[in-house]
């Protein structure tokens, strides 16, 4: 048995986790408790906070994400306190929480913002990279210097922003679902957007207005929190700027999917050799699926369920993430994280449609003559608009095909 924790610290709020969710929580606390003590406990040397908010409309907000030393958010709340250490153990009969660098916290609340680490398909294999925090996305940058092709797996946004932004090396992108990015949208628009991949990249690029922090300092102590599998805070949205995303060949986009699969089998290079199975070559084109065995060695080399192996420098798993429940559940009863109920509208609703190649996709989502949801991608100026008709739920029954005619400025007539 283990002794009851002792109080080297207390406070009425304590906070686990440095990404945007627990630094927006910790400094909401700080507003609205000014005179109670607050402490943030995060596993990296730097957090996540938000920058430059604005409210674009009801329920449409904007911000940056931007990556700060924690000393920035002591100076700016004297009564929040920020500890680097990740969590050892939770005790939440005592009310205390347990840190690796062996310190004891007694909370009065407590509030989980830990996040997730990557689940990799396959675990232990050094041809097998994981995108999760800034140190494993400049060991990816690092490995794909080296690389003529590769592999990316998974079908989110990490998944997503690769392949667009990954120039001079063979992409095979492999996704269990019929269309890319059905996370996000429908195959309408995965359509629509499937085409832009193909298609050359402006030469310019925006110039970087955020400042980055790095870890080079503490090099080894977070390779060691690598290593034990306790990462950083997630990636925020522009996380690929500043980051040499290119191979060895000069081409711009080579990128061919395989969809409606997964991985069946990983093999090293003497294991596919000993296997006498074939590999296929890149195939030339969406429509002309080549079956040609491919000549060159590869370092590592992998089936697929449709039976299809291509061999490769490395393999990218962006196939989700686990949360970091483990230092939460030992002796605690019943943790939930996030929604689980997806509510969908059944098969008593109607789509009106309108896409301008190259330019515009535009989805409404109807039931019984009210929008209930919308897809807008490209400058279609329809966002307020269509938020409005959603909450104030008008019937459109009137209007019929006409609501998405380009020739109608719905904008203008509805708000």
């Amino acid at each position: 048995m283990e002794a009851p924790c002792s109080s080297p610290t207390a406070g009425k709020f304590v906070v686990v986790g440095g990404g945007i969710a627990g630094v927006t929580c910790a400094e909401q606390l700080a507003i609205n408790f000014p005179s109670e003590d607050i402490l943030l406990i995060t596993a990296s040397p730097v957090i996540k906070a938000v920058t430059n908010f604005k409210q674009v409309s009801e329920v449409l907000e904007e911000f940056d994400v931007e990556e700060q030393p924690s000393t920035m958010l002591e100076n700016r709340f004297p009564n929040i306190k920020v500890m680097e250490s990740g969590v050892k153990q939770l005790k939440s009969k005592e009310h205390c929480v347990l840190t690796e660098d062996g310190h004891q916290h007694i909370y009065k609340k407590l509030c989980l913002c830990a996040g997730a680490k990557p689940k990799l398909i396959c675990e232990g294999n050094p041809y097998v990279l994981g995108i999760r925090d800034t140190d494993s996305a400049q060991e990816f940058q690092k490995q794909l210097t080296k690389a003529k092709r590769i592999m990316i797996i998974g079908n989110g946004g990490i998944a997503l922003e690769l392949v667009y932004e990954i120039e001079g090396c063979e992409v095979i992108w492999v996704i269990k679902d019929k269309a890319i990015g059905n996370t996000f949208f429908d195959a309408g628009a995965a359509e629509f957007l499937t085409s832009k991949l193909i298609d050359e990249k402006p030469e310019a690029k925006i110039a970087q207005k955020r400042t980055r922090y790095t870890t080079e300092g503490r090099k080894k102590e977070a390779q060691a929190r690598a290593n034990a599998g306790n990462v950083g805070s997630a990636l925020g949205p522009d996380w690929h700027e500043g980051l040499d995303l290119k191979g060895t060949k000069e081409f711009s986009h080579k990128i061919h999917i395989e969809t409606m699969c997964e991985v069946k089998k990983i093999y090293l290079q003497e294991e596919f050799r000993i296997s006498e199975k074939k590999s296929l070559t890149f195939p030339r084109d969406h429509h002309d699926q080549s079956v040609t065995t491919d000549k060159e060695i590869w370092p590592v080399y992998v089936e697929l369920t449709n039976e299809k192996i291509y061999g490769c420098d490395f393999i990218v798993s962006a196939t989700g993430v686990t949360p970091n429940t483990e230092p939460f559940l030992c002796g605690n009863n019943v943790v939930l994280l996030g929604k689980y109920n997806a509510q969908g509208l059944g098969s008593n609703h109607e789509l009106l449609l309108r896409c301008t190649k190259g330019q515009e996709y535009i989805k409404a989502v109807l039931q019984n003559g009210r929008m209930m949801g919308a897809v807008l991608i490209g400058e279609t100026d329809l966002e307020e608009t269509f938020e409005n008709l959603i909450l104030n739920q008008m019937n459109l029954s009137a209007y019929g095909e006409d609501l998405l005619d380009p020739n109608i400025d719905i904008e203008d007539y509805f708000d």
